[in-house]
C-alpha cells in the first residue's frame, strides 16, 4: 500500500508541475522520461544492489575521514576550550565548513571539478536534449551553494530568457552544496546525504522544464570553463576558499541564532493564545504531504512538523528537529524526511538567489523577485518527489 500511496504522490507532484507549466505544449517529455529512468536506475543502484550500497558506504568513510582531517585544524585552533563531554553545534558542525569549503576552492583551480561537472553534465545534455547550460548547472549545484553555481555560469546568465532563468532558480534552490554536505551528514544518515544531493540534480531539471519548457534558442548554447575559478593562484585559491567558508559559518551560525529563538518565542506565543505551538501547526499542515509521500501513518506529524520547519526556516533548523526525533519514527520515514530535507528550498532562499542574480543582471533578477513564490513551490516539488522517490524503494 505504502508503494501504491508514493506511486500516487509521483503523479500528483508531476501533475502540480503541469498545471504551473507556462506553455504545456512546449514540455519536453522525451527528455523528462529519460532522467526519470535515470534516477530509477541511480535509485536502484545505491540503495538496493551489493555495489550500490558499498559505494556509498565508502563514500561516506572517505568523507568522514576528510573531515577527520579538517577536525584537525579545528582541534589547533581550539583545543581545550571545549570540556569533556561537550558537543557545541558551532564547533562540531559548523566550523568543518572552512575545511570543506576551501577544498572545493582548490579543486575548482586545478581544474577537476569544472572538468567532471562539464562532462557529466554535456553527457546529460545529449541524451536527453536539455540545454548544456541548465545540465551543466545542475551538476555544478551537487558541489557549489545557489550564489556560486549561479556565479559560474554568469557569462550565460546575460542571454538568458525568462523560463531559462527560472529553471536556473528552480535548480539553484533545489540543491545543496557539498561544501555544507559535512555539517549534514553529522546529523542526518550520510547515504541519504548523498543520494538526494545527486537525484535532486535531475528531479530540479525535470520540475524545471516541466514549469518553465526550454525554447531551442537555450538547447544550442555552449557551455565554458575557462573562468571557472577567480584564484589567481594555487594558495590564493585556498585563501578564497577558507575565507568563503568561513563567511558561510557565521551567516549560518546567524541564521540559526535567529530562527531557533524566533521559533522558540512563536511556538510559545501559539501555545500561550491556542494551546498549541506552531510547530505542531505545521505538522497538521503539512501531514498530508508526508502521507501522500509514503510515510507511515503514525509518523506523518512528526515528518509534517520537520518539513514545515525546513520551508519556513532553513534545513538546519529542521534538522536539528529531526535528530531528536530519529529514535522514534521508522527507518522509511528517516529516509524520506532526511531526502527532502537535503535543498535550500525555504522563504529566505528566494532573495539569496535574487541577490545572486542582481550581481550578474538586475533585469534577470527582476524574474526572480517577481516569481519568486512559484520557483519556491517549484523547488518544494522538487524535494517532495526526489523524498517520494527514494521512499519507494525502502
Amino acid at each position: 500500500m505504502s508503494i501504491l500511496i508514493g506511486i500516487v504522490g509521483l503523479i500528483v507532484v508531476l501533475g502540480i508541475a503541469y498545471l504551473m507549466s507556462s506553455d504545456r505544449k512546449a514540455i519536453n517529455f522525451k527528455a523528462i522520461g529519460i532522467m526519470f529512468v535515470l534516477q530509477i536506475i541511480l535509485t536502484l543502484v545505491m540503495f538496493k544492489t551489493t555495489v550500490g550500497l558499498k559505494v556509498i558506504e565508502s563514500t561516506s568513510n572517505g568523507l568522514t575521514k576528510v573531515i577527520n582531517y579538517g577536525r584537525e585544524g579545528i582541534d589547533f585552533v581550539i583545543g581545550g576550550w571545549i570540556p569533556e563531554g561537550g558537543s557545541p553545534f558551532f564547533v562540531n558542525v559548523l566550523l568543518i565548513l572552512i575545511f570543506t569549503s576551501m577544498l572545493l576552492s582548490l579543486l575548482t583551480y586545478l581544474r577537476i571539478l569544472p572538468i567532471i561537472i562539464k562532462y557529466v553534465g554535456g553527457f546529460l545534455a545529449k541524451i536527453t536534449g536539455v540545454s548544456p547550460v541548465a545540465t551543466f548547472h545542475a551538476i555544478n549545484n551537487i558541489f557549489f551553494g545557489q550564489s556560486e553555481g549561479i556565479l559560474a555560469i554568469k557569462s550565460h546568465v546575460l542571454k538568458m530568457d525568462k523560463n531559462s532563468v527560472m529553471v536556473m532558480s528552480i535548480t539553484s534552490m533545489a540543491s545543496a552544496s557539498a561544501s555544507i554536505m559535512a555539517s549534514y551528514i553529522t546529523m542526518l544518515p550520510a547515504k541519504y546525504v548523498l543520494g538526494a544531493m545527486a537525484l535532486n540534480a535531475l528531479s530540479g531539471l525535470i520540475i524545471g522544464i516541466i514549469i518553465a519548457p526550454e525554447t531551442a534558442e537555450a538547447r544550442e548554447e555552449t557551455i565554458s570553463i575557462k573562468q571557472a575559478s577567480p584564484a589567481k593562484s594555487l594558495f590564493d585559491s585556498i585563501s578564497i576558499g577558507a575565507m568563503d567558508g568561513g563567511k558561510v559559518a557565521l551567516i549560518v551560525t546567524a541564521m540559526l541564532v535567529s530562527y531557533v529563538g524566533l521559533m522558540a518565542l512563536i511556538d510559545a506565543a501559539f501555545n500561550g493564545m491556542f494551546g498549541i505551538t506552531f510547530t505542531e501547526v505545521l505538522g497538521y499542515i503539512f501531514a498530508p504531504i508526508a502521507w501522500i509521500m509514503g510515510i507511515p501513518a503514525s509518523d506523518i506529524l512528526i515528518a509534517g512538523q520537520t518539513m514545515g520547519t525546513k520551508l519556513a526556516t532553513n534545513e538546519f533548523v529542521a534538522m536539528l528537529q529531526f535528530m531528536d526525533e530519529m529514535k522514534n519514527v521508522s527507518e522509511k520515514t528517516i529516509a524520506i524526511v532526511s531526502v527532502f530535507l537535503i535543498s535550500f528550498a525555504n522563504f529566505s532562499s528566494i532573495g539569496i538567489v535574487a541577490g545572486a542574480v542582481q550581481a550578474v543582471s538586475g533585469e534577470k533578477a527582476a524574474i526572480v523577485t517577481k516569481h519568486g513564490l512559484k520557483i519556491l513551490v517549484a523547488a518544494t516539488l522538487v524535494s517532495v518527489f526526489t523524498a517520494t522517490l527514494v521512499g519507494l524503494f525502502m
